[in-house]
């Protein structure tokens, strides 16, 4: 019975409950099955909640509302979920289905059971039951082996009180609800709760100690190189992991690699195992290398990590890791390398090119979708697979492959639904593209998937790491539905198939992912013979003609997507051979003062004549004068058929606006501007005309605002030209930062909430020398420079004050200094209700819930040429009198005279904005607009 109305659905819910009350005795005898209890009870309970238990609709394998797994005991434990419940491809939450004679309530190791499936998946709830009683867990919080059933509890019902409690269960795991977005508000108030912890930072603990676990041994017991270690590390810890997620899937007989562990000579045990993987999956992950077979490795360290691995040590259930989490975590991973110091110990380190780009920042997954969305979906639109066969996606700087991932998982379910329209499936069935899994679905074979992957997937990297991660992520998302008996239905009769005899579960990627650099030629190494070998090996010169010589003959290739490195290229942090290098061979760079490596990245993939680009890239591409060069560039090949812009920032942990463009080999063509959000709503905002120059594309702008700043910016120069800006410094621990402690060695230690405008106090103290700083300005003369001025970094509006004093300065502050303006009248101008109003139009473009100014943003703030002496006067005096007023605000007790204080501050705020606004020459209607603002 279809149920429709809420009284239909409660009273089919009602025939349950009474069905169970009637036969209770019955259905907790240990006779009565679990799949029994499914069929009677389970599948009928989640179809009142409008779920399709048995497809009806006949949606692909991969589509289904419900994935219902077979039960498979390895020990006391299940490897699979019971019911897996999705929208789209996405999982949602995990039903884990136990007899009626099991004890829900008090029996830990069901509710570690589900609770480890649904925190290995990220998702925030998942359900116990056996229909007598059921409890819904919070799989945000990391379960542990001692838990009892009732920690991550937040709900426990027994049958009885299904009835009464139908409107909770039903806006909370319906369908219906779920799609309006029931669980993104349990999410969203679940952030920070205590004992949370991320699938993603819990793994990558957990990888990154069997990282420095490895190193330390190897590196005691041979005679190896830094190189050599770095592989032979990363090489046998993805082995392991791949097993280990192959064993969980189904895949590997289970405990294969633990049973090799219980033994004397555990590498030795290993080896055989990864030579019997070699033979089974074809794969260079498993290729035999005397570097790493050669090694000695003690029993005990390879043992701790392996029981690590497995419940009930381990936390994680790797049946059900998505591609995407573990591509997370090894994008930190490779942030790191392994360092051996002269003594022989071995240290982690951060790579340099990481520590001067700021950090690691893995692309959203909604990212990676709309972007493979509007250039593999674009072109692939209505083509055959036969057609399809011969484009050619890459990813320039691929990291450990999440835009290759994203780009083969659309084809995967392109081709699927091509084969399973009604005109191609007899045909599909038998030449064996693709296999059926029941009456209304139907899966890729192994053949028709690798098949895929090699036509169509294609990346390079400078990391040799990270080109190793990016193929493992790759060989993952090819086995992530397939199992031991998928394998033994194709692998085998295809053995004896005219030209797939001897076919291997793994394709070789060696010709699809490349290490090479992609900005430096092979010019490079006869332009510098004479280097040493080593910057040759950091430099990793790469041809493209010579790697991808088909491709390339062809054309170049169809789409190129990916978020390439952002990094300000200076004398600092870059060879000068290669910043000569860059300077000589790549027009962008010609554009202004500050290069950026991902100007080079698109004028690259522009001069190999690509087809689609698209690439997530800073927010300053738009408007910048620095990027004017390449914005032409761009224009002078292509049309830009979209921009997206965001609301908030992107990436975790980077204070950097974003921006998506899409190009189109059409000439003349308008640019949509939408704007998206991590709920993965895409809204248009506009359709604009960009003509082939250097200016800047104005996307966030009204008319009456573009007119006004076009007057201003006429008449002004950037402050950058004018000033020296730093970030204050960024410290491990406050451990040694003392409240109100101000002794001989300390001096005031100066956080954002230290200050207001024209204000400054101090609240806390510290010895720079026992500081452990690990960012931001280091330099303890540049941080003690005066005079200065310190501008707040976080806030909506502009908010900066003057200081003559030494002071140790915090990153939630920026510092400038200027030997070619009056800092005091720079105050005044940046206080100024003009220039607040110029960054929240122009410059800060995401209104993100947390706001801050952005440095960039600072920098292009406009400062007036004209210098009228008598005005530039006045706003000194006027400011001098702001900071004298403040000073005596944090003095005087009696409130009447803060009170005279106050106003006379006001007063003088309202005389300096209007000779800052005299000095702009704005009307008395265009300082309507900003005073209305």
């Amino acid at each position: 019975m279809q149920c429709n109305t809420r009284e239909q659905r409660i009273a089919k819910l009602t025939e349950l409950v009474n069905k169970f009350d009637n036969n209770i005795d019955q259905y907790k005898s240990k006779e009565y099955k679990e799949a029994k209890l499914r069929t009677d009870f389970l599948n009928p309970f989640f179809e009142i909640l409008d779920w399709d238990i048995s497809n009806e609709a006949g949606k692909s394998e991969d589509y289904r509302d419900v994935i219902i797994e077979d039960t498979l005991e390895i020990g006391d434990s299940k490897k699979a979920p019971d019911f897996c419940f999705k929208i789209g491809r996405e999982r949602k939450f995990y039903v884990e289905a136990k007899k009626p004679s099991v004890d829900i309530k008090n029996e830990t190791e069901p509710s570690l059971q589900v609770r480890r499936y649904g925190y290995t998946a990220g998702l925030p709830l998942s359900i116990l039951t056996d229909f007598e009683e059921l409890s819904i867990y919070d799989t945000s919080i990391k379960p542990h082996k001692n838990d009892k059933a009732s920690i991550a509890r937040i709900r426990f019902l027994k049958y009885t009180e299904f009835i009464d409690n139908f409107d909770y269960l039903y806006d909370t795991f319906s369908k219906t609800s779920i799609e309006k977005g029931s669980f993104d508000k349990f999410v969203a108030g679940s952030k920070n709760k205590r004992g949370t912890e991320s699938i993603d930072k819990g793994l990558l603990a957990m990888v990154e100690d069997f990282r420095l676990t490895l190193a330390k041994n190897i590196s005691k017991l041979n005679d190896i190189d830094k190189d050599s270690l770095n592989f032979a590390v990363i090489k046998i810890i993805d082995r392991i992991i791949f097993l280990r997620i192959a064993e969980d899937k189904k895949v590997e007989p289970y405990a294969a690699l633990l049973n090799a562990s219980k033994s004397d000579n555990v590498y030795k045990n290993l080896k055989h195992i990864f030579k019997d993987a070699d033979l089974r999956y074809n794969s260079e992950l498993f290729k035999n290398n005397h570097s790493i077979d050669d090694l000695i490795i003690d029993d005990k360290v390879l043992k701790d990590i392996i029981v690590s691995l497995y419940y009930p040590e381990c936390s994680y259930e790797f049946s059900v890791l998505p591609v995407s989490i573990l591509g997370n975590i090894y994008e930190q991973f490779l942030g790191q390398t392994i360092r051996q110091t002269e003594s022989g110990m071995v240290k982690i380190e951060e790579k340099p090119e990481v520590r001067k780009a700021g950090g690691v920042y893995y692309t959203p997954q909604y990212i990676v979708n709309y972007i493979v969305k509007n250039t593999v979906g674009e072109k692939i639109k209505n083509l055959t697979p036969k057609e399809i066969e011969k484009i050619t996606i890459l990813d320039p700087a691929c990291g450990s492959g999440s835009f290759l991932i994203g780009a083969y998982q659309y084809l995967l379910d392109y081709h699927l639904e091509y084969y399973t329209k009604p005109d191609n499936i007899k045909t599909a069935l038998k030449n064996q593209l693709i296999a059926q899994t029941d009456e209304h679905s139907y899966r890729l074979t192994i053949s028709e998937k690798q098949k895929i992957l090699k036509n169509n997937i294609y990346g390079v990297d400078i990391d040799a790491q990270a080109v190793e991660v990016s193929k493992f992520s790759l060989m993952l998302k090819l086995m992530e539905t397939e199992s031991d008996k998928t394998m033994q239905q194709e692998l085998l009769p295809l053995s004896h198939v005219e030209g797939k005899k001897g076919m291997k579960i793994l394709p070789d990627l060696s010709n699809n992912i490349k290490c090479g650099n992609s900005l430096i030629g092979k010019d490079f190494l006869a332009d510098n013979l004479m280097v040493d070998n080593q910057i040759i090996k950091e430099v990793n010169p790469f041809d493209w003609n010579e790697s991808f010589a088909e491709i390339m003959k062809s054309g170049g290739f169809d789409c190129v997507i990916g978020n390439p490195p952002y990094l300000k290229l200076t004398e600092n942090n870059t060879e000068g051979i290669i910043l000569s290098y860059y300077n000589s061979h790549y027009v962008s760079l010609s554009g202004g003062s500050s290069k950026n490596l991902f100007q080079m990245f698109i004028e690259k993939v522009v001069l190999l004549k690509s087809g689609i680009i698209s690439f997530i890239v800073p927010e300053a591409l738009l408007t910048t004068s620095s990027n004017g060069k390449i914005r032409e560039i761009l224009l002078q090949n292509y049309s830009i058929s979209s921009l997206a812009l965001f609301d908030s920032f992107v990436f975790v942990d980077a204070t950097i606006g974003s921006t998506i463009f899409v190009t189109n080999k059409k000439s003349d063509l308008k640019t949509n501007v939408y704007k998206l959000n991590d709920k993965k709503e895409v809204n248009y905002i506009d359709t604009i005309n960009l003509s082939i120059s250097t200016d800047a594309w104005e996307v966030f702008l009204d008319k009456k605002s573009q007119t006004l700043f076009n007057k201003i910016e006429k008449y002004s120069n950037p402050m950058k030209e004018l000033s020296n800006m730093s970030k204050g410094m960024v410290v491990k621990s406050r451990d040694a930062v003392l409240e109100n402690t101000n002794t001989h060695n300390n001096l005031p230690f100066v956080l954002g909430n230290c200050m207001n405008r024209y204000r400054l106090s101090y609240k806390q103290y510290a010895d720079y020398s026992k500081l452990e700083i690990i960012g931001g300005t280091r330099d303890f003369n540049k941080q003690t420079k005066t005079p200065r001025l310190l501008i707040r970094r976080t806030g909506s509006i502009l908010c900066a004050t003057y200081s003559d004093n030494k002071e140790l300065i915090e990153s939630t502050l920026y510092i400038l200094t200027s030997d070619k303006i009056d800092l005091k009248y720079l105050l005044g101008l940046i206080n100024s209700k003009i220039l607040s109003y110029y960054l929240a139009k122009k410059l800060q473009t995401n209104s993100q819930g947390f706001p801050q100014v952005l440095m960039s943003q600072l920098d292009r703030l406009p400062i007036p040429k004209l210098e009228n002496n008598t005005i530039i006067n006045k706003i000194i005096s006027f400011v001098d009198n702001m900071l004298l007023i403040q000073k005596q605000l944090q003095s005087f007790k009696i409130d009447k005279d803060k009170e005279i204080l106050k106003q006379k501050a006001d007063i003088i705020d309202k005389q300096i904005d209007k000779l800052v606004y005299e000095l702009y020459g704005l009307t008395e209607e265009e300082i309507k607009t900003v005073e209305g603002n």
